[in-house]
């Protein structure tokens, strides 16, 4: 049964026809964006997403886009009180508020595909890193890898990495980093065989910093939004403009779209070495 099944008979049917068929469950935390027009009916949707998925013990609306300088969406709680949960992905466990920290679920496939692709030794950055789900798994699905560190502007969601880099036993191989990426990047004077830059829209803004923290030959991947009938030339552009900037060649090594971002918008990887 799903949810529109579910609110038969407590709502009419042109109003089911209005509740949205997807939303997010965040471990036991179910986030739903209601239209405006079923306002008034987010406790009738919020029991209907409980009948239909019985581990939810809270229900949060989505108040329009995330925002701020810590990507956080504007969660309005609607049935239930606590915001902080436990996720489970590809046997790793994640710790976050979501109230607190950004957090995609729907991210989990991409998490795995960049997990897939580590191999042993390699040491690994990741940018905007959140609650650290990607250093984790990159950890947990490669046990071999050399090293992946995590850096993360929010100081809740840097807390909560913490957590989760104990919760899931990989102190040794995952080092979260709480501070602006522009100034904690060049302080490790490290050398990455690996980076990903998971900041569709601004990532772009740093990938100067990328370059100068990559080994030859190393991958960056980078995450940019464009429009869908031309989704990559953006960011190919971009990487060959901060490659050549630093006095290197990008060569472009993959391009895939990755989410769905809005009408006619996407999220896209655009994978590229530097020498």
């Amino acid at each position: 049964m799903n949810l529109r099944d579910a609110l038969k008979g407590n709502l009419p049917d042109k109003e089911i026809a209005l509740v949205p068929r997807a939303f997010d469950i965040v471990g036991d935390v179910a986030i739903i964006e209601i239209p405006e027009k079923l306002y008034r009916r987010r406790k009738e949707i919020a029991e209907g997403i409980v009948r239909t998925h019985p581990r939810v013990r809270t229900v949060c609306h989505k108040r329009g886009e995330r925002g701020g300088e810590y990507r956080i969406s504007d969660l309005e709680v609607i049935k239930g009180r606590g915001t902080e949960t436990v996720h489970l992905e590809h046997g790793c466990r994640f710790k976050v508020d979501v109230r607190k920290a950004y957090f995609s679920v729907r991210e989990a496939t991409e998490r795995e595909r960049i997990a897939r692709l580590v191999r042993p030794g390699e040491n690994v950055l990741v940018m905007f890193s959140g609650v650290c789900p990607s250093p984790i798994n990159y950890s947990r699905l490669q046990p071999e890898i050399g090293h992946a560190w995590g850096v993360e502007l929010n100081p809740d969601a840097h807390r909560y990495a913490l957590e989760n880099v104990v919760l899931n036993k990989v102190q040794d191989k995952v080092t979260p980093i709480c501070g602006d990426v522009r100034e904690e990047v060049p302080r490790l004077a490290l050398k990455f065989d690996r980076i990903t830059m998971p900041l569709p829209k601004a990532a772009h803004m740093f990938l100067d910093v990328a370059v100068a923290a990559l080994k030859d030959g190393g991958t960056i991947h980078f995450y940019h939004v464009d429009r869908e009938d031309d989704p990559y030339a953006e960011a190919v552009r971009l990487a060959g403009e901060a490659a050549e900037a630093a006095g290197k060649k990008a060569r472009i090594l993959d391009k895939m779209k990755v989410l769905p971002y809005g009408p006619r918008v996407w999220k896209v990887c655009v994978e590229f070495s530097v020498s």
